[in-house]
C-alpha cells in the first residue's frame, strides 16, 4: 500500500501525474465534486445564517468509501485539484467528507502537470483556502437561490419546466436586446466609389472617395463629370508605424480566437483545451491572467532567437486589466517551448498551434511598418481620392502570428507602387456601387464572450457553461437562416462612358449566429420586467466583484447572500401574487372574412396562431413554421398558416396532404410522414414535389436485406451511420463501407449486437418480466417494460434476489388515482 495518497479531479489528470511520482504515491480521482446542494430541495438555511446543506449524491457514494478507505491507510493524503474557487472546493468537500486530519492532510496547486511543477508542488504544500472555498460558496448559493425561486415563478407566470438562472439570464438578454435592435434598425442607401488607377509604369491600385453620395442621380453625375477629367497625385505621405503583439491566451480570448481561426464553440475550445492540459501539454485553462513566468518567458526568448535571430526577440510582461485577474496565475501556455507540434487528436493538435504560435508572438519584436495616404485630385472636380498601403519594414511577431478580428466589414491595407507626387494616373474604371447600411452584427458565441467579458460578467470557468445552458433551455438558438438575395445598383465608368448594371448580393444571414427563441424573448421580457435588478448588467457585475472580494478575505460572503435574499424573496413574493401572464401575445388584425381577431402567442407546444379573441367561444389554432417567430410574423403570414392542412391530391390511391406540425411541415401519405427539407415553403409544395419526397423516403426506408426473415434497413442517425434489425439499432464502425454493406458484413454486425446484448443480461426472471442489465460507467440497471432503475454502484448485483427486484419495480410503478363516486345527496346539494 502506498503511503502517500494523491487526490485530484479527473482520471486523466491522475494518469499524467502518476508518471512523474514514485511508487510511494498512489493518484485517485474524485470525479469533479464529491458533494453539492440537494437536487430536489432548497439546500440552504434561509432562515438561519445561508448555510449550505453539502450532500454525496448517489453516484458518488462508491467513490467517496473507496476514497475514505484508502485515505485511512495512506500516512498522507494530499489534496491536488486545480487552484481555482472550484478546485478550492473540491479540496475543502474531500477533507469533509473523507474525514481527513490537519496533521497528515497537504494542499498542492500547480498550474502545469509536468514532473518539475508536480516535484516543486510537493516540496511546498499549503494549507486550504478558505477564501476562495467561501467565494465558491457564495456563488453556488446565491445562484441556487435565483434558480430556485425563480423558476416556480416562470412555470405559474410563463410555461410549466422553465428555469431561470443569474449570468444565463443576463446572457439571454444581451442577444434579445442585439436581435431587436437588429429588426427595428432601418436600412438606408448610398453609393461608394471606388476607382482603380494605374501610374506611368502601368502599375494598378485602387482608391476610393472617402465621402459616400447619398443619391444614385449624385453619384451618376460625379462619374460623369469624371468621364474626361485628368487625374494626378495631389499628395503622398509616409510614417513609420510599428504594430505590437497581443498578450498570451487567457481563457477568453482563447475562446474568441479559437471561434474566429478554428470555428470552434465555445464549449469545444474549452474540452479540447482540458485534454491538453490533464496530457501535460499546456498550462491550466481557466484563468483571466496574461502573466508569463520567468522561465516561461525565458524559454520563449531561446526558442525565438535559435529560431528567428536575437533581433526577433523581445520579452515582454503583460497586466490584466480586469479586477479580480490573480497575477499569480499564469496565462494559457504550452508547457514546453521547444514542442513545436504535438501528435495527438486533430482538433487538440489546432489548438496546441494557436497556443504556441501566440505565447511564441507575445515574447517577439514589434512589427515595423512605413504606412503610406496617397490623394488623387482631378481636372474637373473637387473631389479627393485617397489610397493607403502599408509596407512591412520588419516583420517582427508577424512571422508567427497575427491576431483575428470579429470586424467583418474590416478592410486590410493593401501595398502600393512606387509612386511620386504630381505624377499623373489614368482610371481604368471608377465604379460607385449601392451599398446599404448595417444593422449591429449579431452575437457569435465569441463575440459573446467577449462582450460579458468587457461587462464584468461572469469569471473563466462560466463562460463556456453560461453559453451551452442557454442553448439547452431553448432561449438561444444557433441560426440556420442563410438570408435572402437583394438586387443593388452598380455604376460603371469605363472608356468615357457610364453604365448602369444590377447585380445581386446575400443579406440577413444569421448562419451560426446566436439568435432568441420566441419563448426566450418572453422569459425575458418577463424577467426584465419584474427582477429588473437581477437583469441588470451592473448589478451582474457587481456581484461578480463581491465574489473577487470574498476570494481576497476583504468581504463575509454570508452577508453578502443576506443582503441580496432579502430584497429579492420579497420581489419574488410580490410578482407570485400580482404579476399578470405573459404569453408573449401580439394582436396582428383581423380576419378578413370572419372579422374575428387574428393574434399569435405561446401555446402548450410552442408558437401558434390564434384566429378568435381569448374571450370567444369558437378559436382555431395553426402552429408556426419554425422559421417564424411571434416578434416578426405578419397578419398575411398567420393566415397562410391556416390553410394547412391541405390535400395536393392522390398518389398511388392514397391521399397527399401537406401539413405543420410541433416539427415542422410535413407531407402525410396514408401511414408515412416525411419532413420537408430545411427552409422549404409547406404553401409552395405541390404534388410532384411530395410526390419525390415520397420515393425518396420509401427508398430511403426500403430494405437492404433481410435475416432471420426480417428486413434491415439503414440510416444516419445523431450518432451516425446505423442499420436497424428487428427494432434494434445497430451503429456501423468506420471500418466498414457504409455505401456498400455486404450482406457477409450486416450478418457480422447483427450477430456481435446480439452477442453484446446476450452479454449485458445479468439476471432474466422471465415470469415477472423483469431482468437485470449491464449500463454504462460499471453500472447496473433493472428494466421492466418502459420502466428502468439505476442501482447505485455499491449494489452486490451477483446478491441481488427476484423479490428485491420486484419491490423496486413495484415502487417506481404510477399510482393509479382513486376517483370516489359521489353520492345522490352530494349531488343534490351540489345542484342546490
Amino acid at each position: 500500500m502506498a503511503k502517500n495518497l494523491v487526490i485530484v479531479e479527473s482520471p486523466a489528470k491522475a494518469k499524467t501525474i502518476e508518471k512523474f511520482l514514485g511508487k510511494n504515491f498512489q493518484v485517485e480521482s474524485s470525479y469533479g465534486h464529491i458533494a453539492d446542494l440537494p437536487s430536489k430541495e432548497l439546500g440552504i438555511d434561509v432562515d438561519g445564517n445561508f448555510s449550505p446543506k453539502y450532500i454525496v449524491s448517489d453516484d458518488k457514494k462508491a467513490i467517496v468509501k473507496k476514497l475514505k478507505a484508502l485515505a485511512k491507510k495512506a500516512d498522507m493524503v494530499w489534496l491536488a485539484s486545480d487552484e481555482d474557487r472550484e478546485g478550492e472546493a473540491i479540496a475543502w468537500h474531500l477533507k469533509e467528507q473523507l474525514d481527513l486530519q490537519e496533521a497528515n492532510t497537504k494542499r498542492i496547486v500547480f498550474h502545469e502537470i509536468t514532473k518539475n511543477a508536480i516535484l516543486k508542488a510537493v516540496e511546498n504544500p499549503r494549507d486550504i483556502d478558505y477564501n476562495m472555498v467561501n467565494a465558491q460558496q457564495a456563488r453556488r448559493v446565491l445562484d441556487r437561490l435565483v434558480g430556485y425561486e425563480l423558476s416556480p415563478v416562470l412555470w405559474r407566470k410563463v410555461k410549466g419546466g422553465l428555469s431561470a438562472g443569474r449570468v444565463q439570464s443576463v446572457a439571454v438578454r444581451l442577444i434579445v436586446e442585439r436581435e431587436r435592435s437588429i429588426q427595428e434598425f432601418k436600412t438606408e442607401a448610398h453609393y461608394k466609389v471606388i476607382a482603380e488607377f494605374s501610374n506611368v509604369e502601368g502599375k494598378k491600385f485602387k482608391a476610393t472617395i472617402p465621402k459616400n453620395f447619398n443619391t444614385k442621380k449624385a453619384a451618376e453625375d460625379f462619374l460623369n463629370s469624371c468621364a474626361k477629367a485628368d487625374f494626378s497625385i495631389a499628395d503622398l505621405t509616409k510614417k513609420p508605424a510599428k504594430k505590437s503583439p497581443a498578450a498570451p491566451f487567457t481563457t477568453s480570448t482563447l475562446q474568441q480566437e479559437a471561434s474566429r481561426k478554428l470555428g470552434f464553440p465555445v464549449a469545444k475550445t474549452m474540452q479540447v483545451a482540458q485534454r491538453l492540459y490533464e496530457a501535460g501539454l499546456i498550462t491550466y485553462m481557466r484563468t483571466d491572467s496574461v502573466n508569463l513566468s520567468v522561465d516561461a518567458r525565458n524559454a520563449a526568448e531561446e526558442e525565438i532567437t535559435n529560431y528567428y535571430g536575437k533581433e526577433f526577440s523581445k520579452q515582454r510582461v503583460f497586466k490584466s486589466k480586469s479586477k479580480g485577474a490573480q497575477e499569480a496565475h499564469e496565462a494559457i501556455r504550452p508547457t514546453n517551448m521547444k514542442m513545436h507540434t504535438v501528435d495527438t487528436e486533430y482538433d487538440q493538435n489546432r489548438l496546441y498551434d494557436l497556443i504556441w504560435k501566440r505565447t511564441l508572438a507575445s515574447q517577439m519584436s514589434d512589427a515595423l511598418l512605413e504606412r503610406t495616404n496617397v490623394k488623387i485630385e482631378n481636372t474637373a472636380n473637387e473631389k479627393i481620392f485617397t489610397a493607403n498601403g502599408e509596407m512591412i519594414k520588419f516583420e517582427g511577431f508577424l512571422k508567427v502570428y497575427l491576431e483575428g478580428t470579429d470586424n467583418e466589414d474590416e478592410e486590410q491595407a493593401g501595398m502600393l507602387p512606387n509612386l511620386k507626387a504630381k505624377d499623373p494616373l489614368t482610371y481604368t474604371f471608377i465604379n460607385a456601387t449601392e451599398r446599404f447600411t448595417s444593422p449591429p452584427y449579431r452575437f457569435t458565441e465569441a463575440s459573446l464572450v467577449k462582450q460579458l467579458e468587457e461587462l464584468g460578467i461572469g469569471r473563466p470557468s462560466t463562460y463556456a457553461p453560461t453559453i451551452s445552458t442557454v442553448q439547452r433551455r431553448g432561449y438561444v438558438d444557433k441560426g440556420q437562416n442563410e438570408g435572402i438575395e437583394r438586387n443593388y445598383q452598380q455604376l460603371v465608368l469605363s472608356e468615357g462612358a457610364v453604365k448602369t448594371q444590377t447585380l445581386t448580393e446575400r443579406t440577413g444571414s444569421d448562419k451560426n449566429k446566436l439568435v432568441p427563441t420566441d419563448i426566450g424573448n418572453i422569459v425575458n421580457d418577463f424577467l426584465v420586467a419584474n427582477f429588473s435588478t437581477i437583469l441588470d448588467f451592473g448589478f451582474t457585475a457587481k456581484v461578480e466583484s463581491s465574489f473577487d472580494d470574498i476570494s481576497e478575505g476583504e468581504e463575509n460572503w454570508t452577508e453578502m447572500i443576506k443582503t441580496f435574499y432579502g430584497e429579492f424573496h420579497e420581489t419574488v413574493e410580490h410578482v407570485k401574487e400580482n404579476a399578470e401572464r405573459e404569453s408573449g401575445e401580439r394582436i396582428l388584425g383581423k380576419h378578413p372574412v370572419s372579422g374575428k381577431t387574428v393574434l399569435v402567442r405561446l401555446g402548450k407546444f410552442g408558437a401558434i396562431a390564434q384566429i378568435g379573441a381569448p374571450e370567444d367561444e369558437e378559436k382555431s389554432f395553426a402552429s408556426l413554421n419554425v422559421d417564424q417567430n411571434l416578434g416578426t410574423i405578419t397578419l398575411e403570414e398567420a393566415l397562410e398558416l391556416f390553410l394547412l392542412p391541405k390535400t395536393l391530391g392522390v398518389y398511388e390511391g392514397e391521399e397527399v396532404i401537406v401539413s405543420n406540425g410541433r416539427f415542422g411541415p410535413y407531407i402525410r401519405f396514408g401511414s408515412l410522414f416525411v419532413s420537408l427539407e430545411k427552409g422549404e415553403n409547406p404553401m409552395e409544395v405541390d404534388l410532384q414535389r411530395a410526390q419525390e419526397l415520397i420515393v425518396a423516403k420509401q427508398q430511403a426506408d426500403a430494405p437492404i436485406a433481410f435475416y432471420e426473415e426480417l428486413p434491415v434497413q439503414k440510416g444516419v442517425g445523431r450518432f451516425g451511420p446505423f442499420i436497424k434489425w428487428n427494432s434494434i439499432f445497430i451503429n456501423v464502425s468506420k471500418k466498414y463501407d457504409f455505401d456498400n454493406l455486404s450482406n457477409e458484413d450486416i450478418i457480422e454486425l447483427i450477430e456481435v449486437k446480439k452477442q453484446k446484448e446476450i452479454d449485458k443480461v445479468i439476471h432474466n426472471w422471465e415470469d415477472e418480466g423483469i431482468r437485470v442489465e449491464k449500463a454504462r460507467w460499471g453500472r447496473f440497471n433493472v428494466l421492466k417494460g418502459k420502466i428502468k432503475i439505476e442501482l447505485p454502484k455499491t449494489t452486490d448485483i451477483e446478491k441481488l434476489s427476484k423479490e428485491d427486484a420486484v419491490k423496486m419495480i413495484a415502487a417506481k410503478m404510477p399510482k393509479k388515482k382513486v376517483v370516489k363516486k359521489k353520492t345522490a345527496t352530494k349531488k343534490a346539494a351540489k345542484k342546490k
